[in-house]
């Protein structure tokens, strides 16, 4: 990594409020070049406290577009952070209309050239997507990196219409704790209390909204751009990584977005800047090569960005299984459209005879987690263990032959008898080494009821035969000569998917199922990236600690009782001291429980503490949140509680619990 300290231009920074039509202020962080030439604004704009929980990532990236000729805009949302107002439900129409107002504000400034570009990832990328589908005149260019183009099915809240038990909670968990924090004093002022009280007065747990909704309806169509790629106007370039749970945003973007407006990247990486240096590797020059998108979208530099392969994309080597990778094994391909010409779908045929699969309600344990961010337990084990609950289907790849190089979404046709009217199919496909490894490469999931579309739920017609066709999560991965593809089919994977109420799983019948790979020809393409640069960092210290740290991921079998229990710290950061003098600490912990043979058993439980403290003012604030949830046969039950502290004295204590029909998901 190369820490830039001299640029092109000199730069200075400010902290302002944008005012939107109805008085509102957003709280922003304004980079500009130190010249009189008004310059292209580039606007970030999410929830994530740009004061503090954001402040070291900002630092790295905008002041070095700063230093580049642009003024590099931080925005906090309504409600999030020191911007006034209530929060919402993520992306909401008034977040997305605050956005639009923004681009218009930043269009208006006099040091502003008119032209807007936004970047962003995760929720900063999506809100940059939905804004560009609202085609505000002045948005010209957008960089989006692990975004979302579908909130039903690919945003952590379902999967194949089957609720996704450990992002459904865990983001709706963790969103309660970030929503309660404070506004800090230091840069809204004496305000800050009385902001705060509105806003937990407002406070609704997320869940009990996104679990209401478990089919593909009109709130998540809302903002959804996968409704109408063609009511984006600005350019796109699309950035994802094959550890991310979103990337198949990037291939729907570079496959329905006109060629003129879009590329693509997906690299090795997990759910972070492809210029961080986090596992897994190799991380590019990311800042440069999005510079040169903007230098030729808002200043209309002749350079050769859109001269650059539609879809450039990594390609994973076979590599033994492990949770972290510094980097991985691989290569870098090129393909100038998608579908690209470079790949053929070849199907592979099973064979045997009928097999009943009736997973234990454990499996899953290794699937690794579900929003992998550079830690050293994110991603999946050795899935033998898993293999071993699934019905699996090989096919060798010969050892006197090529390698067999797969990029795209992987297709399953499998016939199957249902032994009830509900209930999920979960396929894997992985790479099975001569020794026996077995290394996950991709994996999808159909909830049986969601058999005909995401929008209906009709139940399985039980011991009736029929074809349940999916596509897996796509991937770039090469199966070596001497190993063999696997497909590995379970009926359960907890925690990832919610079990169904019952447990009867399904019989597969092997002569009328197959899988289907998108094959890609061995090219040699010369793609090449910059090293990874940043701006100087922000000067944050983590205290040192003679505390044992816990387990990042933690499975405990109680054997006598067939229960198991999945402890994960999801190491957001501990203790951090900030420049500013401001000590920010967060700890928490999540916890699935399940019983191997009763699916009424399963159960998400998220304790979280976050403490904000300035010793120089003695302002101290607590938040403490507690949420679960479990279910019977027809509700998911709810409950959350938080409590917030000034002081050590309770200002705020409120619990919720509610009681929601289970209707598909």
């Amino acid at each position: 990594m190369r820490i830039r300290t001299e640029f092109p231009y000199e730069t200075s920074h400010e902290d302002v409020r944008i005012p939107l039509p109805d008085g509102t202020r957003l709280y922003a962080r304004v980079w500009r070049p130190l010249t009189d030439e008004p310059v292209p604004a580039l606007l970030e704009y999410l929830p994530y406290r740009l004061t503090d929980w954001t402040a070291p990532r900002d630092r790295q990236r905008h002041p070095w577009y700063a230093g580049h000729g642009y003024a590099s805009v931080r925005v906090d949302v309504r409600g999030h952070g020191n911007s006034e107002g209530l929060p919402g439900d993520p992306y909401d129409p008034v977040e997305l209309a605050d956005g639009v107002a923004v681009v218009h504000w930043l269009a208006e400034q006099p040091w502003c050239s008119g032209r807007v570009g936004m970047f962003g990832i995760s929720w900063g990328g999506t809100d940059a997507l939905r804004i560009a589908a609202l085609a505000p005149e002045p948005l010209k260019a957008v960089v989006t990196v692990c975004s979302t183009d579908d909130r039903y099915d690919n945003e952590g809240h379902y999967m194949g219409g089957s609720v996704l038990a450990v992002d459904m909670h865990a983001w709706s968990a963790t969103m309660l704790a970030f929503v309660c924090r404070p506004p800090d004093p230091r840069y809204v002022g004496d305000e800050w209390r009385s902001m705060w009280l509105r806003r937990l007065e407002g406070v609704e747990p997320l869940v009990h909204t996104w679990l209401a909704h478990q089919t593909r309806d009109a709130y998540w169509k809302h903002g959804s751009v996968r409704e109408d790629y063609g009511a984006i106007r600005a350019a796109v370039l699309a950035v994802g990584g094959w550890h991310d749970p979103y990337r198949d945003t990037v291939l729907r973007l570079v496959e329905h977005l006109p060629q003129d407006r879009v590329r693509g990247i997906i690299g090795p990486w997990s759910h972070h800047y492809p210029d961080r240096d986090l596992p897994p590797g190799p991380a590019i020059g990311f800042l440069q090569e999005t510079l040169r998108w903007w230098d030729h979208h808002l200043k209309g530099a002749d350079n050769d960005v859109m001269a650059e392969p539609l879809l450039r994309s990594w390609i994973s080597a076979s590599h033994p299984p492990a949770t972290v990778y510094e980097e991985l094994p691989g290569r870098w391909v090129a393909d100038p459209a998608w579908p690209s010409p470079n790949i053929t779908p070849v199907t592979y045929a099973f064979q045997g005879d009928p097999v009943v699969v009736d997973s234990p309600q454990q499996t899953g344990l290794d699937a690794g987690r579900f929003l992998p961010l550079g830690k050293d337990a994110d991603l999946p084990p050795d899935q033998r263990d898993e293999d071993a609950h699934s019905a699996c289907f090989d096919f060798a790849v010969p050892e006197d032959g090529a390698p067999i190089e797969i990029l795209g979404r992987p297709r399953v046709s499998l016939s199957l008898r249902p032994g009830a009217p509900t209930g999920q199919v979960i396929a894997r496909l992985c790479d099975i080494a001569p020794d026996g490894a077995s290394t996950l490469v991709t994996r999808g999931a159909l909830n049986l009821s969601a058999r005909y579309g995401h929008d209906r739920a009709v139940e399985a017609v039980v011991g009736e035969s029929e074809a349940y066709v999916f596509e897996l999560n796509g991937i770039g991965h090469t199966f070596p000569p001497g190993h063999r593809v696997r497909l590995a089919v379970s009926s359960a994977y907890w925690p990832w998917i919610w079990p169904q109420p019952d447990a009867a799983g399904f019989t597969l019948d092997p002569s009328s199922s197959n899988l289907t790979l998108p094959v890609r020809r061995h090219t040699h393409d010369a793609v090449e990236w910059q090293q990874p640069e940043h701006s100087e960092p922000l000067l944050v210290s983590i205290p040192a600690t003679l505390e044992e740290p816990r387990p990042e991921r933690l499975v405990v079998r109680d054997v006598a009782k067939g229960e198991w229990r999945l402890e994960v710290d999801p190491r957001y950061g501990g203790t951090r001291v900030h420049p500013d003098g401001l000590e920010f600490t967060e700890d928490a912990l999540e916890t699935y429980t399940v019983h191997e043979s009763d699916p009424l058993s399963a159960r998400t439980r998220s304790d979280w503490s976050i403490r904000l403290h300035r010793p120089e003012s003695a302002w101290d604030v607590t938040v403490e949140s507690h949420s679960e949830i479990s279910c019977e046969a027809d509700v998911f039950v709810t409950s959350n509680e938080v409590v917030c502290k000034e002081g050590g004295e309770v200002v705020f204590h409120r619990t919720w619990e509610q009681r929601i029909p289970r209707t598909a998901g």
